[in-house]
C-alpha cells in the first residue's frame, strides 16, 4: 500500500520526484518539528493558550503547504490532521476536531484493517464528537461503526 500512503496530487503539471522528495523532507522535518514542540510545552507547564495555538499554527500551515503536492489520504498529511485533531480536542474545539477527525477515518479505513484500533479509536472520537454537538443520529452511527 506504499503507492496508496503516499499518494501524490493528481495535477496537469504533475510534481518532479525532486519536488516529491522535498516535500516528503519537508514533513518529515515538521513531524519532528511538532513533536519537539509538544514535548516542549509539556516540560515547561506554559499556560494553555499560546503555544497550543502555535502547535495548531504548525498544524495548519504544514497541511497546507504540503496539500499542493500531497492528496489528503497520504500519510504525511494524516499525521498532521492527526495532530490537529488532537490540539482542537485539549482546547475543547469540538467542531475543528470533529472537521480534522471526518478528513481522517476515509483514509484511516483504507489503509488499516477493517477491525484495526486506529480504525475503531477515531470511530470513538467521531461518535463521541457528534454527541457532544447534539447530532445524535451521526454519534449513535459512529460509534456503531
Amino acid at each position: 500500500q506504499d503507492k496508496e500512503k503516499l499518494e501524490i496530487r493528481k495535477l496537469n503539471d504533475p510534481p518532479s520526484p525532486e519536488t516529491v522528495k522535498d516535500m516528503i523532507k519537508y514533513a518529515r522535518n515538521v513531524i519532528e518539528e511538532f513533536r519537539r514542540a509538544k514535548h516542549y510545552k509539556y516540560i515547561l507547564c506554559l499556560t494553555l493558550t499560546p503555544l497550543t495555538c502555535e502547535l495548531l499554527e504548525i498544524c495548519e500551515l504544514s497541511l497546507d503547504k504540503m496539500g499542493v503536492v500531497f492528496e489528503d489520504s497520504n500519510v504525511y498529511m494524516l499525521h498532521m490532521m492527526y495532530q490537529a485533531m488532537g490540539v482542537c480536542l485539549y482546547v475543547q474545539d469540538w467542531e475543528g476536531a470533529l472537521c480534522y477527525g471526518q478528513k481522517i477515518i476515509r483514509p484511516y479505513s483504507r489503509h488499516y484493517p477493517s477491525y484495526s484500533l486506529n480504525v475503531a479509536s477515531m470511530w470513538l472520537k467521531l461518535g463521541r464528537l457528534y454527541m457532544a454537538l447534539k447530532n445524535r443520529t451521526a454519534g449513535v452511527k459512529a460509534l456503531k461503526r
